[in-house]
């Protein structure tokens, strides 16, 4: 009865290390197929209609006039006048040259009035030289007698020619008067007097140069003259400067100062202590 005990339990023990190896193998070969299925979905993906595979890489792309949703290969809607991009960003297409889109969903033609150009984007109009944008046309520019075109975006469609001035709609002639001559500024005085000649209530004056000075570049303070060296300014004259013992004329030459270690003492220098 002993015996019989022994054998059944080894039998039973063999039994049990069978099922659990048999369980082992199971639940290897099912994570493996796992694995498997979640390593690889690509080769289990087929590839939808109107689609190739990409010239580098794996997987496929949309042909063109068509566009990826999910895993299919929708068509793009062109419209009329417009052609298809085959990007995978925007509407998928753009209008011809020519053309602007509308509301994202059609081309119309832009209108170009007459005076007018297509610019190089082909989706907007400028107005040809000669000619002013006035809401959507382009009215020609009626020069004035003794105007020009202008080319400046910040200023007037026109200018004046030289010797004239804007004066409302037209163009007059600037009075200049004797001993001036033209200049080239925009603002202001539009002549200057002649060297020589000082700016007097709008006509040009003779500067008078006293002895012992010489002309002077005009401005809007001095008398239009200026000392020679040694000499300094007295009312409208030139008076001489008289030296003290150690002293010598200044930098400019129109005063006198002391010389190295003497000092300025009662119109005097005086040696320093």
């Amino acid at each position: 009865m002993g015996h019989n005990s022994n054998v059944i339990f080894k039998r039973t023990q063999s039994l049990r290390k069978s099922q659990d190896i048999q369980y082992l193998l199971a639940l290897l070969y099912g994570s493996i197929c796992v694995l498997f299925l979640f390593a690889m979905p690509a080769l289990a993906q087929p590839m939808p209609e109107n689609a190739s595979a990409m010239s580098y890489g794996d997987g496929w792309e949309c042909d063109i006039g068509y566009r990826r949703i999910g895993d299919a290969c929708d068509v793009v809607i062109v419209p009329d006048n417009a052609y298809a991009t085959n990007r995978t960003y925007g509407a998928g297409w753009e209008c011809f040259h020519g053309f602007r889109e509308i509301d994202a969903a059609e081309c119309v033609a832009v209108v170009v009035p007459a005076g007018g150009y297509l610019d190089q984007s082909g989706m907007r109009w400028h107005c040809l030289r000669g000619f002013a944008k006035i809401d959507d046309t382009c009215q020609e520019i009626i020069l004035p007698e003794n105007a020009y075109l202008s080319d400046s975006s910040s200023r007037s469609a026109w200018e004046c020619d030289r010797g004239f001035e804007v004066s409302g709609e037209n163009c007059i002639a600037i009075l200049v008067p004797e001993n001036a001559y033209l200049n080239a500024s925009r603002y202001g005085q539009p002549w200057t007097c002649e060297r020589g000649f000082l700016e007097q209530a709008g006509r040009c004056d003779a500067i008078v140069v006293p002895a012992n000075a010489y002309l002077d570049e005009p401005s809007t303070y001095g008398p239009g003259w200026r000392c020679e060296r040694g000499y300094t300014l007295s009312g409208q004259s030139c008076e001489l400067i008289v030296l003290p013992e150690n002293a010598h004329l200044n930098r400019l030459g129109n005063r006198w100062e002391c010389n190295r270690n003497f000092q300025m003492s009662g119109g005097r220098c005086v040696l320093r202590n």
